[in-house]
Protein backbone atom coordinates (compact mmCIF):
# COMPACT_ATOMS: atom_id res chain seq x y z
CA UNK A 1 0.00 0.00 0.00
CA UNK A 2 3.03 2.35 -0.82
CA UNK A 3 1.71 5.80 -1.94
CA UNK A 4 3.03 7.08 -5.04
CA UNK A 5 5.07 10.80 -4.61
CA UNK A 6 2.55 12.02 -8.09
CA UNK A 7 -0.69 10.13 -6.80
CA UNK A 8 -3.47 12.76 -7.16
CA UNK A 9 -5.22 13.33 -3.78
CA UNK A 10 -8.72 14.30 -3.97
CA UNK A 11 -9.13 17.61 -1.51
CA UNK A 12 -12.16 19.41 -2.27
CA UNK A 13 -15.87 19.10 -4.84
CA UNK A 14 -17.45 22.45 -6.71
CA UNK A 15 -20.91 21.86 -5.03
CA UNK A 16 -21.85 24.84 -7.25
CA UNK A 17 -21.99 28.12 -8.38
CA UNK A 18 -22.17 31.11 -6.79
CA UNK A 19 -23.66 34.72 -8.36
CA UNK A 20 -23.70 35.46 -11.54
CA UNK A 21 -19.92 36.52 -11.98
CA UNK A 22 -18.02 32.86 -12.41
CA UNK A 23 -17.45 31.63 -8.94
CA UNK A 24 -17.46 28.37 -7.58
CA UNK A 25 -18.71 26.72 -4.16
CA UNK A 26 -16.58 24.43 -3.11
CA UNK A 27 -16.45 22.02 0.44
CA UNK A 28 -13.00 21.59 1.27
CA UNK A 29 -12.38 18.22 2.08
CA UNK A 30 -9.94 18.67 5.41
CA UNK A 31 -12.39 20.97 6.76
CA UNK A 32 -9.96 23.46 6.29
CA UNK A 33 -10.19 26.58 3.96
CA UNK A 34 -6.46 26.70 3.33
CA UNK A 35 -6.76 23.26 1.52
CA UNK A 36 -8.07 25.42 -1.42
CA UNK A 37 -6.96 28.97 -0.84
CA UNK A 38 -3.17 27.74 -0.79
CA UNK A 39 -2.74 27.16 -4.56
CA UNK A 40 -2.12 29.35 -7.48
CA UNK A 41 -4.37 26.62 -9.76
CA UNK A 42 -6.60 24.11 -8.97
CA UNK A 43 -6.70 20.60 -10.80
CA UNK A 44 -10.07 19.49 -11.76
CA UNK A 45 -11.59 16.08 -12.36
CA UNK A 46 -14.71 15.65 -13.86
CA UNK A 47 -17.46 12.56 -13.17
CA UNK A 48 -16.69 11.22 -16.55
CA UNK A 49 -12.21 11.39 -15.34
CA UNK A 50 -11.06 13.71 -17.16
CA UNK A 51 -8.63 16.61 -15.84
CA UNK A 52 -8.16 20.44 -16.58
CA UNK A 53 -6.35 22.60 -14.91
CA UNK A 54 -7.87 26.15 -13.95
CA UNK A 55 -5.34 29.08 -12.04
CA UNK A 56 -7.01 30.97 -9.33
CA UNK A 57 -7.84 34.50 -9.41
CA UNK A 58 -9.16 34.37 -6.04
CA UNK A 59 -10.41 32.39 -3.44
CA UNK A 60 -12.11 32.95 0.41
CA UNK A 61 -13.65 31.12 2.68
CA UNK A 62 -17.40 31.34 2.95
CA UNK A 63 -19.50 29.47 5.98
CA UNK A 64 -17.57 26.50 5.99
CA UNK A 65 -16.63 26.73 1.93
CA UNK A 66 -14.84 28.48 -0.12
CA UNK A 67 -15.51 30.83 -3.20
CA UNK A 68 -12.85 30.29 -6.36
CA UNK A 69 -13.05 32.77 -8.97
CA UNK A 70 -10.81 31.44 -11.96
CA UNK A 71 -8.97 33.21 -14.13
CA UNK A 72 -10.64 34.21 -17.58
CA UNK A 73 -13.69 33.22 -16.50
CA UNK A 74 -16.20 36.12 -15.36
CA UNK A 75 -19.17 34.16 -16.27
CA UNK A 76 -21.40 31.64 -14.38
CA UNK A 77 -21.92 30.07 -17.74
CA UNK A 78 -17.74 29.71 -17.97
CA UNK A 79 -17.83 27.73 -14.92
CA UNK A 80 -21.10 25.60 -15.08
CA UNK A 81 -19.24 22.49 -16.47
CA UNK A 82 -17.10 22.70 -13.21
CA UNK A 83 -20.23 21.91 -10.91
CA UNK A 84 -19.88 18.34 -9.63
CA UNK A 85 -15.75 18.16 -10.24
CA UNK A 86 -13.59 17.42 -7.50
CA UNK A 87 -10.19 18.81 -7.04
CA UNK A 88 -7.17 17.38 -6.93
CA UNK A 89 -3.82 18.28 -6.25
CA UNK A 90 -0.35 15.88 -6.45
CA UNK A 91 0.28 13.91 -3.14
CA UNK A 92 3.48 15.85 -3.19
CA UNK A 93 2.07 19.10 -2.38
CA UNK A 94 0.76 17.77 0.93
CA UNK A 95 2.62 19.67 3.84
CA UNK A 96 4.35 17.02 5.70
CA UNK A 97 2.42 15.78 9.14
CA UNK A 98 3.90 15.52 12.46
CA UNK A 99 4.85 11.97 13.60
CA UNK A 100 1.96 9.88 14.37
CA UNK A 101 -0.42 12.12 11.95
CA UNK A 102 -2.26 11.04 8.96
CA UNK A 103 -4.06 12.10 6.18
CA UNK A 104 -7.62 10.31 5.83
CA UNK A 105 -6.53 9.18 2.44
CA UNK A 106 -3.59 7.21 3.89
CA UNK A 107 -6.18 5.63 6.23
CA UNK A 108 -8.89 4.52 4.26
CA UNK A 109 -8.28 0.70 3.11
CA UNK A 110 -6.14 -0.37 6.16
CA UNK A 111 -6.73 -3.75 7.31
CA UNK A 112 -8.00 -3.19 10.83
CA UNK A 113 -6.33 -6.23 12.84
CA UNK A 114 -7.44 -6.44 16.87
CA UNK A 115 -4.17 -6.40 19.45
CA UNK A 116 -4.89 -10.80 19.45
CA UNK A 117 -4.68 -10.76 15.81
CA UNK A 118 -8.09 -10.84 14.91
CA UNK A 119 -8.82 -9.54 11.81
CA UNK A 120 -11.91 -7.11 12.32
CA UNK A 121 -12.31 -5.86 8.56
CA UNK A 122 -11.56 -2.36 6.26
CA UNK A 123 -11.22 0.68 7.04
CA UNK A 124 -13.96 2.41 4.75
CA UNK A 125 -14.72 5.64 5.95
CA UNK A 126 -13.85 8.02 8.64
CA UNK A 127 -16.45 10.33 10.55
CA UNK A 128 -15.15 13.44 12.17
CA UNK A 129 -17.30 14.07 16.17
CA UNK A 130 -16.74 16.73 18.23
CA UNK A 131 -14.03 14.68 20.55
CA UNK A 132 -12.43 12.14 18.04
CA UNK A 133 -12.70 11.20 14.85
CA UNK A 134 -14.67 7.31 14.54
CA UNK A 135 -13.39 4.82 12.11
CA UNK A 136 -16.21 2.96 10.22
CA UNK A 137 -14.63 -0.85 9.38
CA UNK A 138 -16.13 -3.42 7.02
CA UNK A 139 -15.80 -6.70 7.30
CA UNK A 140 -17.84 -9.10 5.13
CA UNK A 141 -20.15 -9.82 8.17
CA UNK A 142 -20.21 -6.54 10.51
CA UNK A 143 -19.46 -3.42 10.67
CA UNK A 144 -17.72 -1.64 13.66
CA UNK A 145 -16.94 2.11 14.46
CA UNK A 146 -14.00 2.42 15.82
CA UNK A 147 -12.91 5.43 18.03
CA UNK A 148 -9.73 6.89 16.63
CA UNK A 149 -8.24 7.55 19.77
CA UNK A 150 -4.22 6.28 21.77
CA UNK A 151 -5.97 3.75 23.97
CA UNK A 152 -7.65 2.27 21.47
CA UNK A 153 -5.33 2.40 18.30
CA UNK A 154 -1.95 1.22 19.01
CA UNK A 155 -0.17 1.05 15.94
CA UNK A 156 -0.74 2.91 12.21
CA UNK A 157 1.60 1.11 10.08
CA UNK A 158 0.81 2.08 6.47
CA UNK A 159 3.83 0.22 4.93
CA UNK A 160 2.11 -2.89 5.86
CA UNK A 161 -1.07 -1.51 5.23
CA UNK A 162 -2.37 -2.73 8.70
CA UNK A 163 -3.97 -0.87 12.10
CA UNK A 164 -3.61 -2.79 15.29
CA UNK A 165 -6.84 -1.82 17.70
CA UNK A 166 -7.59 -2.86 21.55
CA UNK A 167 -10.77 -3.10 21.36
CA UNK A 168 -12.62 -1.70 24.79
CA UNK A 169 -15.00 -3.85 26.37
CA UNK A 170 -18.33 -3.97 23.77
CA UNK A 171 -17.37 -2.63 21.00
CA UNK A 172 -17.10 -5.80 18.61
CA UNK A 173 -20.33 -7.15 20.02
CA UNK A 174 -22.98 -7.20 17.67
Amino acid sequence: MMQQKNELIVIGKVLGTHGIKGQLRVIPYSGEASSITSHRSLLFRSPDGKYETHEIDGAVEHRKRVLVSLKGHGDINQVLPLVGNEICIPRGQLPRLPEGEYYWCDLIGLTVVSDQGEVLGELVDIMPTGSNDVYVVKSVSAEYLIPATEDVVREIDLGQGKMVVVPLDGLLDL
